[in-house]
């Protein structure tokens, strides 16, 4: 499925439409937050299994 700039334009257009450039807005900053959550959640999580394998070597 390949989309064109013609396409994703009318798609953003609507997007604009449904939600109004305020809530867009809201809606970035509050996917971005999610995003920098996730990726710390995935950094703690190599951090605990570097702490296990050099508790395992030791």
């Amino acid at each position: 499925m390949n989309l064109g700039p013609t396409e994703l334009i009318i798609i953003l257009v609507i997007v604009v439409l449904l939600f109004g450039v305020g809530r867009l807005s809201q809606i970035g900053g509050e996917l971005g937050k999610g995003i920098r959550e996730f990726r710390s959640g995935l950094r703690d999580e190599d951090d605990e299994v570097d702490a296990e394998a050099e508790e395992d070597q030791a």
